[in-house]
């Protein structure tokens, strides 16, 4: 069983590890692996955070001869330990680092050609979206949009072409939930790629490759990085030949994370098992809180029992987070944009997944470049509002609702 966990690890990773150490990372829990994954002590000074290595380029001993290191877009160590980090905690082999959620997105939808057929959610970030029907599909992709909650919407718009399915789950803004598990057979019998965005669970929560994903992609300014304070993207993959064409890509595109954006999301991974168990505790209070509320008509937020998808979240992700939306029962734009403007806990503002609390509204802001009626057909209405709850005090950031629902409900 060991020599099966050790042989799934990045090769970089066994040959910088003492094998005493590199066993007992393979069996770590995943809060102790979020710790110490990527993170080797410095060679030269026993340094026991991984250095910033702000360098462009790298000298040669002669014309090919180096260390392993060439140029920075193609290489860089504080990116690499990043990297290295990224396929432990996902319980993959291989990471990439992107400068963006959407540049690894990018990257992925670079795998196809002309004529090729993706089919992806509905219910899906607006970027994503726009990156799909606004800059690829004039290069003759052709991209699907359908409920994911039910498989047989995906069987109906598979073909020959069909080459990708992009999944998010939960989704944004609506916290649909998708069957990995489901999805990754149909992709198994048809031989076509698997990526879901596991932004919103995160790898604390969810794993998608041990579901049978192809491909995990996260937006590493959410939760990953957990502090507000970068932008970057990440995919993280178990099949060598993929990695090494998505690695082309991205040497080639160059697309890529800077030293400081890596030592930030490596210092995030850190906490991340911790910041998750805030975050899910927080948002089940809020949840739970918000469901009760006289003024509140529907709150979406996959632990709930009666929600479509509960039983499917509850065996595919090991908590719900900390991702919420709703909508009032005063169903009108003066009343959301009221509650959006009053709150002072809840910040308002794009993004999600840092320490502190975000209150946001899809259809103005992150969502704004799906048109309105594509919208409105899929269930994202003009008043729907989405919360990132953060790791502050629940009871503090419920009062905040509270007295901000109380001013939405008399305006």
């Amino acid at each position: 069983m060991k020599e099966k966990k050790f042989a799934s690890l990045p090769p970089c990773l066994l040959a910088s590890l003492p094998l005493s150490l590199f066993a007992y990372l393979c069996n770590m829990k995943p809060s102790t692996k979020y710790i110490h994954a990527g993170a080797h002590p410095d060679p030269s000074t026993g340094a026991i955070m991984t250095p910033i290595y702000q360098t462009s380029t790298y000298v040669q001993e002669s014309p090919g001869v180096h260390k392993g290191f060439e140029y920075a877009r193609s290489q860089n160590p504080t990116r690499q330990a990043l990297e290295e980090a990224l396929a432990v905690i996902e319980d993959g082999k291989y990471g990439l680092a992107f400068s963006s959620g959407v540049a690894a997105t990018d990257a992925v939808i670079r795998l196809l050609q002309p004529g090729n057929e993706v089919i992806a959610g509905s219910d899906m970030y607006g970027g994503t979206y726009r990156l799909f029907s606004k800059i690829y599909q004039k290069f003759g992709i052709i991209f699907h949009y359908v409920d994911m909650t039910d498989i047989k919407n995906i069987e109906a718009k598979l073909n020959a072409n069909t080459k990708l399915i992009w999944v998010e789950t939960p989704t944004n803004p609506l916290m649909n939930i998708a069957d990995i598990k489901a999805i990754a057979r149909i992709t198994n019998k048809y031989s076509i790629l698997l990526c879901v965005d596991n932004t919103f669970a995160s790898p604390a929560l969810q794993n998608p490759l041990q579901l049978g994903a192809d491909i995990v992609m996260h937006s590493a300014t959410k939760y990953l990085s957990g502090h507000s304070d970068v932008i970057q993207g990440a995919l993280i993959i178990n099949d060598k030949q993929l990695r090494d064409e998505l690695y082309f890509i991205q040497k080639s595109c160059g697309a890529v994370p800077g030293p400081m954006d890596c030592f930030l999301v490596l210092r995030g991974i850190k906490t991340l098992g911790i910041r998750m168990e805030r975050h899910s505790q927080n948002g089940a209070k809020i949840a739970h809180y918000l469901k009760c509320h006289a003024d509140v008509k529907k709150v979406y937020w996959p632990g709930f029992e009666d929600h479509p998808g509960h039983e499917i979240a509850k065996k595919q992700m090991r908590d719900f987070g900390g991702m919420i939306s709703f909508e009032l029962k005063k169903d009108s734009m003066e009343a959301a944009r009221t509650l959006l403007s009053s709150t002072k806990l809840f910040s308002l503002a794009e993004s999600l997944g840092g320490v502190e609390s975000l209150i946001n509204h899809p259809a103005s802001m992150t969502h704004a470049s799906i048109p309105r009626e594509e919208r409105i057909k899929n269930g994202l209405n003009d008043t729907l509002i989405r919360l990132s709850v953060g790791i502050e005090d629940a009871d503090d950031l419920i009062e905040d609702l509270d007295q901000a629902i109380s001013l939405a409900v008399k305006a």
